[in-house]
């Protein structure tokens, strides 16, 4: 099937099997799953540009189906998502802006893609090392497995800064906690939604989990509901640049709707610690994807 907004011509199934695995994974993981959906995308043949505006299309309209099921579960907090969203949006704007200046030298599709690389590894690194701390800690310490955490040095010192306004979070269980932590953590992880084309669910929902203290599951759905305003403020803004291919993203959409219900309901099942080393193989399968595609780029180009 050719998409001509885009410039290509791709198997409507496999957009769809990719929307499905993505809602699956999404759901499942509290993420919108852009860092495997793009470098699919990317593998396909799709520019990277239109990679980044189309993916956060898609991962609208499949996270207001997964965060409707996870608060279904009481996963859902809603003061934090909210607040979130203020750092998010102007985080997203500023990654969209770097994405434009990087298409006026000609090179967004190295750029973007080996930083793509550079972050998926770096914090599927940290969280496989946690997680496998944390399990190890409920067998040794016999402490609670629902959310034991490997790692809290960090989480401790940050609920220690008493900058003001100061909040609590009854949802995730936090007495206190400065507004300004939460705002900077929605503004990191929304510049790189914007630059990356993702929903910011990778690194907001470690941020959440490893910085602010959130239990697992509740960040999950949290992170589900912040992403349906971070990608859908993310979609307007590339589609007003000409980033966003609306067909690709719908047939997408028609696989993810399906996909995030299905993964929504089996965190139910598992633990903290163990969705968290689940979720720590992702950005690696991510970061393949985008070597392969960038080499396969470079091989082209040479000959």
């Amino acid at each position: 099937m050719e998409f001509p907004i885009a410039g290509v011509e791709i198997n409507p199934l496999y957009l769809a099997a990719i929307g499905f695995v993505v809602g699956v994974l999404g759901g499942f993981f509290g993420v919108g799953g852009g860092f495997i959906a793009g470098p699919m995308m990317f593998l396909s043949g799709v520019p990277m540009n239109f990679v980044v505006g189309t993916d956060l299309a898609h991962m609208t309209g499949k996270s207001i189906v997964a965060a409707r099921r996870h608060s279904i579960l009481g996963h859902v907090d809603f003061k934090l998502g909210v607040l979130m969203i203020i750092g998010t949006i102007i985080g997203v704007e500023i990654g969209a802006q770097v994405v434009e200046a990087i298409k006026e030298i000609g090179k967004a599709d190295q750029i973007i893609g080996w930083a793509y690389v550079a972050i998926l590894v770096a914090i599927g690194s940290f969280t496989a090392i946690e997680s496998i701390r944390a399990i190890r800690m409920i067998h040794t310490d016999k402490i609670e497995a629902k959310e034991a955490v490997g790692f809290t040095g960090l989480t401790k010192r940050i609920q220690l800064i008493r900058l003001k306004p100061m909040i609590s979070l009854p949802a995730s269980g936090i007495a206190s906690i400065s507004l300004w932590v939460i705002i900077i953590s929605g503004l990191i992880s929304g510049t790189l939604a914007g630059f990356l084309g993702v929903g910011g669910g990778f690194i907001r929902m470690p941020l959440m989990v490893y910085v602010l203290g959130i239990p697992t599951h509740v960040a999950i759905g949290t992170d589900l509901f912040e992403i349906i305003f971070s990608a859908g403020f993310g979609t307007i803004t590339h589609a007003i640049k000409g980033n966003v291919d609306i067909m690709i993203a719908l047939i997408m959409q028609t696989g993810a709707a399906i996909g995030a219900q299905i993964g929504s309901v089996a965190t139910h099942h598992f633990s903290g610690p163990r969705i968290r080393l689940l979720f720590s193989g992702m950005p690696f399968i991510g970061a393949i994807l985008v070597i392969w595609r960038l080499l396969d780029s470079s091989a082209g180009a040479i000959h």
